[in-house]
């Protein structure tokens, strides 16, 4: 969630067998368990010398076999960027083989293979297991200390998957025509490899650092909250305090027709979630005899009048800089004009077609409300005397949530219908661009892709980085994988796949720009 010139595609290769194996696996994680200190003690499950078997279930416990490690003993140059690809894309098929799939998560077995990854490199780390099954991987390389830490962050969880709407096993961790199928490819345990091999090869290289480096793989991202990164920075701050800055999902890299990069996409904001109950009542009774009040009528009109309710256009700073960023690249006229001055586009009825027919500009410029889920009765002939709904609204930045509530319950306009919202929701947040970090991304980009635009568009959705920013981290979606619109289909999507080529340039993308900002 880059594109390189990308390197030729690979033919897909099989894993390789390394002489690390379950063995090592299984010694590593209890020797980390004695030498981390404060780490509590693991949930249910195998014990750590148990011998794992079979891959299937959300609560399987697979094989993990650690594959070759590529030879390093400097810096990478071109000819070892290959062996680096398929080291990173062998943990890749073994990282997705473990079903995370949230609920119920079970991200401790993710978290023992990422374990097990940095003990073959000499590198501590510490599981913490907040809840029974849920995990979060806390690692770190100490720099000089002549500048603050810097943060890689990845969550483990991914979103269900129906198999029989794919092509292949959705945890099978395939490799076919020259990628890596499976759930959570790109969203995002294609990242978390790439972050924890970018990771790896400074303590492998031997770079010299001035600030420390952290590596922290969470739970629960996918569901909006849990013990993940939230519950890391309630009940663990100490991990993350005085970082600098944090690179997360929440970017965008996008693949052209041509196989060229249209933009390098920065994500320093999103949109914030204002997820609602919708909740109607009203008379019991037969289906055979209407009543004057029926819930389920109620809700309809309810969601018909928040349907019809047109948010009006805001132009935030962020979409603003974003456009006028497009309107140097954009080659037709009308379109150049209206990016040049979004403002004034939002108020032109040609303007306004054009930026409601794109899904990604029309959620940018509004807050918008998208009804999702729907219950009534248990029976077809019954009327029940309650109907429900779930809404999910997504607020712009500078949007506070209880007063954008007020408006809908306004619009609703029924005593008799409640709009709650369903657990926390902020304010949106954003990180500034005039600093070392984003001037790393520029200068990385512009190596691998020459004159390519660097610019910052807004995160529809939202990631974890919301909750680091109000912690004074400036909090950053970068996508290092240059994939093509179709390819980004995937994510939360069928046959959701990773290019093993672009899994390399991704590695390599994310260690130049840690080279920049805490090398000498």
């Amino acid at each position: 969630m880059g594109e390189a010139a990308s390197p030729a595609r690979r033919r897909a290769r099989r894993p390789r067998r390394g002489a690390l194996c379950l063995a090592l696996f299984a010694g590593a994680a209890v020797l980390l368990s004695a030498c981390a200190r404060g780490r509590p003690a693991a949930g249910p499950g195998p014990s750590r010398g148990a011998v794992p078997t079979g891959v299937g279930g959300p609560s399987s416990w697979p094989v993990f076999e650690l594959p070759r490690r590529a030879p390093l003993r400097a810096l990478p140059g071109e000819a070892e960027w290959s062996d680096i690809g398929r080291e990173a894309a062998d943990l890749l098929v073994q990282y997705v083989r473990i079903n995370t799939t949230n609920p119920p998560g079970n991200e401790i077995v993710a978290a023992r293979f990422l374990e097990a990854v940095l003990a073959r490199e000499g590198i501590e780390s510490r599981v913490f297991e907040p809840a029974p099954g849920k995990a979060n991987l806390y690692a770190r390389l100490r720099g000089d200390g002549t500048a603050r830490p810097i943060v890689l962050l990845s969550h483990m969880d991914v979103v269900e998957a129906s198999p029989e709407f794919w092509s292949v096993d959705p945890f099978a961790g395939a490799v076919r025509d020259g990628y890596v199928y499976g759930r959570g490819a790109l969203d995002m345990k294609g990242q978390g490899i790439a972050e924890l091999m970018a990771f790896v090869l400074l303590r492998r290289s031997g770079a010299s650092l001035r600030r420390d480096v952290i590596l922290l793989a969470t739970a629960d991202e996918e569901v909006g909250g849990g013990v993940g990164a939230g519950w890391v920075v309630r009940e663990h701050p100490e991990l993350v305090r005085g970082a600098e800055f944090l690179i997360n999902e929440g970017g965008s890299m996008r693949r052209d027709e041509a196989g060229g990069v249209r933009y390098v996409g920065v994500g320093v904001t999103e949109k914030a979630p204002l997820w609602l109950h919708v909740t109607s009542r009203g008379t019991a009774g037969h289906g055979s005899r209407p009543t004057q009040d029926n819930a389920v009528e109620r809700l309809i009109r309810a969601l018909a009048r928040l349907e019809a309710y047109e948010t009006p256009y805001v132009v935030t700073p962020a979409a603003d800089r974003f456009f006028r960023d497009l309107a140097t690249r954009e080659m037709d006229p009308s379109r150049r004009a209206w990016f040049a001055d979004i403002a004034r586009a939002v108020q032109d009825s040609a303007a306004r077609r054009f930026l409601e027919s794109d899904l990604y500009f029309n959620a940018v410029l509004r807050n918008t409300i998208s009804v999702t889920r729907l219950a009534g009765s248990g029976k077809v002939n019954v009327i029940p005397p309650v109907a429900r709904a779930e809404v999910d609204v997504r607020l712009l930045p500078g949007e506070e949530p209880q007063r954008f509530l007020a408006r809908l319950r306004r619009v609703v306009g029924d005593t008799l219908v409640s709009l709650e919202p369903q657990g926390v929701s902020w304010p949106a947040t954003e990180s500034p661009t005039d600093n070392e970090l984003f001037r790393a991304i520029e200068e990385v980009s512009e190596q691998h892709f020459p004159g390519v635009l660097v610019t910052t568009p807004m995160l529809a959705g939202f990631t974890d980085s919301h909750l680091f920013r109000r912690l004074g981290i400036v909090s950053y979606g970068i996508e290092p994988f240059p994939v093509s619109e179709q390819e980004s289909r995937g994510v939360h999507g069928n046959d959701e796949r990773l290019s093993l080529s672009d899994l390399e340039f991704g590695t390599r993308f994310l260690f130049e720009i840690l080279l920049r900002v805490a090398g000498p």
